[in-house]
């Protein structure tokens, strides 16, 4: 396992989906690999502060802009 295959397996492994030989081959890493750690824990924590959050609403204007650059794109 190296630090490519980690990202690239990264979403997977932090919603359970991995084949456990391959879970086990990324723990095994991630002891070993501060980099890759500090990547999956900051992802981590990422997607619960984002869980736990409300969405704020958006301004008017912004949701308008937003709209129209939608129906643009889906005309296109």
């Amino acid at each position: 396992m190296n630090c490519r295959k980690i990202i690239i397996a990264l979403s997977e492994y932090l919603d359970g989906a991995l084949d456990p030989i391959l879970k086990t081959s990324i723990e095994i890493h991630l002891a070993k690999c501060e980099d890759c750690r500090l990547v999956v824990d900051t992802t981590r924590h990422t997607i619960e502060i984002y869980c736990k959050s409300t969405p704020a609403p958006l301004p008017a204007t912004t949701r308008q802009r937003l709209h129209d650059a939608l129906r643009k794109r889906l005309q296109a």
